[in-house]
């Protein structure tokens, strides 16, 4: 590993809001376009490869899916260099093979957001990205390999539903979720996922299976009590697994995510306003 690779960005979620073993930490407050992050990043080396940290909630598990400020993390972690995103979250199962305690590596979602910015542009310049396939194929096979060697049930593939929240889902949008044929449900990761790639950066998340949601009836419906308790069981797993995943992950490789813009942007340079341009620089500042 040389000082030039470029960072690896790791974001933590419920129950996960620390790394341990972060050679030569730095905190370090970003100032973004966007406005502030959840948190502080914590940079530093992990296996010998550069990384930064960041507590999706903040420290102390501060801030509801919805409040969260998701364009400013993600363009935090681009301004401090990184170019793939390993991320870690809580879901509900909404099937029957992914029990409490496995690991799901989602590579679709189904968005049932309502009330978040979830894109860069805007506002005098018009992009679309293309999100057929939203996780990086290259970072999932890592991530999954990390998770097998961390003792975790992996499942790679499957489509995680994104709800608002923050309340969890009623019975009859749990019952709907599995009739779609969806595997988990969950409330930040596909509004990463959006802003990673409009961002070029590689994405992929580890979801960690902590309830039944409220469509098995043979289940007690999912509380705050039964997600921290299955939590506290993988935080341990869940570490482990990320920093295996770093020392795996190659600076070359063969996926299409860090060039997405390069034929998304619609809007003619000549008429984009200077304000835009200063507001996406540490986006798209290579297209202007």
């Amino acid at each position: 590993m040389t000082s030039q690779r470029a960072r690896l960005g790791l974001i933590g979620g419920s129950g996960l809001y620390d790394l341990d073993g972060l050679a030569s930490a730095r905190e370090e407050r970003i100032e973004t376009p966007f406005g502030d992050p959840s948190d502080s990043y914590f940079t530093g080396e992990l296996a010998g490869v550069p990384v930064a940290f960041l507590s999706r909630h903040g420290r102390g598990h501060r801030y509801a899916p919805t409040e969260l400020n998701y364009r400013a993390n993600i363009c935090g972690l681009k301004m401090l260099g990184c170019d793939a995103i390993l991320s870690a979250s809580a879901v509900g199962s909404l099937n029957e093979k992914c029990a409490p305690g496995h690991a799901v590596l989602p590579d679709q979602f189904v968005d049932r957001t309502r009330h978040r910015r979830d894109t860069f542009f805007g506002e005098g310049i018009v992009a679309h990205v293309s999100f057929a396939n939203p996780v990086c194929p290259v970072l999932s096979l890592v991530l999954a390999a990390s998770a097998r060697e961390a003792g975790l049930t992996v499942h790679r593939g499957g489509t995680y539903v994104c709800m608002e929240g923050p309340q969890f889902s009623t019975r009859a949008e749990s019952l709907l979720y599995r009739s779609w044929g969806a595997d988990v449900v969950g409330m930040t990761n596909l509004t990463e996922a959006r802003l990673a790639r409009e961002a070029e950066i590689c994405y992929a998340t580890l979801a960690l299976v902590t309830d039944w949601d409220c469509w098995r009836e043979a289940t007690e419906d999912v509380s705050v009590q039964t997600v921290l308790a299955i939590l506290s069981e993988n935080a341990d797993a869940a570490r482990r697994t990320m920093r295996d995943a770093v020392s795996r992950v190659e600076e070359s490789r063969s996926c299409a995510c860090r060039d997405a813009l390069r034929h998304a942007i619609l809007t003619d340079p000549k008429v984009i306003p200077e304000p835009a341009k200063e507001r996406l620089r540490p986006i798209a500042g290579r297209y202007f």
